[in-house]
């Protein structure tokens, strides 16, 4: 097979604040912005974003909705979705959906956003494992179905399907990207969950090899992408990022820390990354330590991307660009969506722990970032 050609598109950014705003004694700020498209001659673009309590460690509440149906010209929202709300399921536990990404399912006509259910109490969490949940928007009647849990194999302690990028078939069977944890390990370990999606119910049907590291955490956060003939699955672990490569998307090769073109580590760790993929190039959008970031939680920020050389599964140094600056925030938690065959879009929300970051500028704002390409994006 011939080398893939890198370098055969561009594209330029154009930055847009779809909200902002924060006061530093309110007890929350806006987090987790996602976005989905569903298609149509002007496509309505719907953000999924909740509100993140300050005071605790990732404490969510309930899924609210940004939209547009104009491209960004103007925006409804944030609108709170009852179907996406808190449920009270015993004295004291309350039960949500976060880390929660729409994406279009071609097979069904539904905006299907797979996340995770995390239970609640008071202000603390509580120890009830992960889920998988979901829930579809009918385009329709404009409403999201009540959230749902999908059963997973009784091996899996926990299965999360949190902050994820998937790929659905022609077939309408989706290729879910899952971090699990086995009573057997206490690291977690990824795969890929093949899915069946009837634009109601999410069933589980297989799994492929677990792929973990026996160290921190082990591997999660997985996300999925098909470029060309063959599928990249890109995976977070405590100290480093890593890459895999398949040819059917359920079985891959090793996985290998992120480099760069030279040969030397990519310097992200603890946090995800996400795919941009085009027809005629492969990007990675990331965070990484930098020589001014220092003061930003993880380095958590600016929010960077690079074209992917798919034949060595590494970044291209001198393709790095900035998406969106860094202001104290981080920027982690984002979402990308292909609006259309010219743009492709990253949302993200200035995360406005830990206290202070605002001293640099950030307002919790939510960008889109617009990708908007020189040629056609034929996917």
């Amino acid at each position: 097979m011939p080398p893939i050609a890198t370098g055969v598109t561009d594209y330029t950014i154009q930055l847009d604040t779809i909200r902002s705003g924060f006061v530093p004694t309110q007890p929350h700020c806006w987090v987790h912005s996602r976005v989905g498209v569903v298609p149509g001659k002007v496509p309505k673009i719907i953000v999924t974003m909740q509100e993140l309590l300050l005071s605790g460690m990732d404490i969510f509440g309930s899924l609210h909705e940004m939209s547009t149906s104009d491209l960004g010209r103007s925006w409804a929202g944030p609108t709170e979705r009852a179907a996406l709300g808190l449920r009270s399921t015993r004295e004291d536990v309350r039960t949500g959906v976060c880390d929660f990404t729409p994406a279009w399912h071609e097979a069904s006509g539904k905006l299907l956003g797979i996340g995770i259910a995390k239970a609640y109490k008071g202000e603390e969490h509580h120890p009830l494992p992960y889920q998988i949940a979901y829930s579809a928007y009918d385009a329709d009647t404009q409403q999201w179905a009540e959230w749902a849990v999908m059963d997973a194999p009784s091996e899996f302690i926990v299965a999360a399907a949190g902050c994820t990028q998937r790929v659905d078939l022609q077939d309408g069977h989706v290729l879910l990207p899952v971090y699990c944890l086995k009573s057997t390990s206490p690291y977690f370990c990824s795969t890929i969950m093949k899915c069946s999606f009837d634009g109601k119910e999410l069933r589980y049907v297989e799994h492929g090899p677990e792929l973990t590291i026996a160290r921190g955490r082990g591997y999660y956060e997985p996300s999925l992408t098909k470029y060309g003939s063959d599928y990249f699955l890109t995976l977070r672990a405590d100290d480093h990022g890593a890459v895999a490569r398949s040819k059917d998307g359920q079985h891959f090769t090793e996985p290998q820390m992120w480099s760069w073109d030279d040969g030397s580590m990519v310097p992200t760790y603890n946090t995800q990354q996400h795919w941009v993929t085009h027809s005629n190039g492969l990007f990675l959008v990331y965070t990484r330590k930098a020589d001014n970031n220092g003061h930003v939680f993880r380095h958590r920020a600016p929010l960077f991307m690079a074209e992917v050389d798919p034949n060595r599964m590494c970044l291209i140094r001198a393709t790095e660009k900035i998406l969106v600056p860094e202001r104290g925030a981080r920027l982690c938690n984002f979402g990308v969506v292909n609006v259309n065959e010219e743009e492709t879009w990253i949302t993200v929300c200035e995360w406005m722990q830990k206290a202070g970051c605002e001293q640099y500028g950030s307002d919790n704002s939510t960008f889109a970032a617009r990708i908007i390409w020189d040629r056609p994006n034929d996917i």
